[in-house]
């Protein structure tokens, strides 16, 4: 039977650009940023990586539709290196390639790349011109901003919550991580912004205003993965190790049945059930130290909070106005400032949110460093609550 991955994989070495508006570099100068702390973290020679993974989401506006640019730009000499893409969760799927060749014993040192260059194209959102017939045929005039206000309108009405009651909740999950961004130097909004500055703010899509959604940015982030007997072989002895990954995609139920009210992601709910059982985790609000959830808007990191179970159904705006999830509170949630002050460099953003838990594992996060950090959840959520890709990652040390 199948065992998972559950510490059968370490992570060495990783390395994150910053996050922003990289005018003067290419997609390929962000990788060499990543790789450069990545390999320099690991302490390995760069001719010991045997396989390496880029993701990359928009292939047409940077890299193109294959891998060579990750060989080019890092020359990565005569090693098999492939390019993959799954929506948002990209850089978690580089990730899972990277982790489950280690973890099969088809190489021993592996190399996970994600990156995106958004900025260039001169687009307030993502450039997408076309994602394929089937996608052409189902979201004709849909946007990111719509589908997820749908989200928030199916969640209140579900649980019966006030509008002004969810905003306030909402303007909180943006406020902390402003709040949190503010000590992070690789963040690329990093301004505090009070609340009522959030409640105040333009319309975008009922009920969310323009502190609700996350932004476009360029960025690159990295992971060496190695076995854990290499690892204490490299003289690191309780390393980081990978304790679940698991992916979970739509099969078409949310758009051709009315079971599902559109309150939930039900993907995000079947993946961290199966995460938690690969990694052991009993008690997610006990045994999770800190949470990277994709808050792609406010409303998503709040139904999030219930999907991961997290908080009880109908009460996550309640734990957050309450501080369960801020810096100071009992599980934080975003702690290096999400994907709302990072932005969305959607190749890059799955990996930039596992650097931030292992940081947190390395206790090297500085003024935004938890105290004791055992494990931590990696969430990503790629397309819409009704037609979506889920990924839930957990870091923890061997020990």
């Amino acid at each position: 039977m199948a065992t998972g991955i559950k510490d059968k994989v370490a992570v060495i070495g990783m390395g994150c650009t910053s996050f922003g508006e990289h005018w003067n570099k290419g997609p390929e100068d962000l990788m060499v940023d990543a790789f450069v702390e990545a390999i320099a973290d690991a302490g390995i020679e760069k001719s010991q990586i045997e396989a390496a993974w880029m993701g990359n989401a928009l292939d047409d506006i940077n890299v193109g539709n294959s891998a060579l640019p990750l060989a080019h730009a890092l020359r990565l000499r005569g090693i098999p290196v492939s390019r993959v893409e799954n929506m948002c969760a990209t850089g978690s799927e580089a990730l899972r390639a990277a982790s489950y060749a280690v973890a099969a014993g088809a190489v021993d040192i592996a190399l996970a790349v994600g990156v995106e260059k958004l900025k260039d194209t001169g687009y307030g959102g993502l450039p997408l011109r076309t994602k394929g017939l089937a996608n052409d045929l189902w979201m004709p005039y849909g946007s990111a901003p719509g589908s997820f206000a749908q989200l928030a309108g199916a969640y209140a009405a579900r649980h019966g919550i006030d509008k002004s009651d969810l905003k306030r909740a909402m303007a909180h999950v943006s406020w902390k991580s402003h709040q949190n961004a503010a000590l992070n130097p690789k963040a690329h909004l990093r301004k505090a912004v009070d609340v009522e500055t959030i409640l105040k703010a333009p319309m975008i899509a009922d009920p969310l205003g323009l502190f609700d959604c996350c932004g476009v940015s360029d960025g690159a982030a990295c992971a060496i993965v190695t076995t854990p007997d290499i690892a204490k072989g490299l003289g690191i002895a309780n390393p980081v190790t990978v304790k679940a990954i698991q992916l979970c995609a739509s099969h078409g139920w949310e758009l051709q049945y009315g079971e599902w009210d559109g309150s939930y992601v039900a993907n995000t709910r079947q993946a961290a059930k199966r995460a938690y059982t690969e990694a052991g985790v009993e008690a997610p609000r006990r045994d999770l130290s800190v949470t990277e959830v994709h808050d792609c808007f406010s409303i998503t990191e709040l139904v999030t909070m219930e999907d991961l179970n997290l908080s009880d159904e109908g009460r996550a705006p309640f734990d957050i106005l309450d501080g369960r999830f801020d810096r100071e509170g009992v599980q934080p949630c975003q702690i290096d400032g999400g994907l709302k002050c990072f932005g969305h460099p959607v190749g890059a953003s799955g990996l930039r949110m596992a650097y931030e838990v292992y940081t947190q594992l390395l206790g090297r996060a500085g003024d935004r460093q938890r105290g004791t950090v055992d494990l931590g959840l990696v969430h990503n959520l790629g397309g819409a609550p009704f037609n979506s890709i889920a990924a839930v990652s957990i870091l923890g040390r061997l020990h």
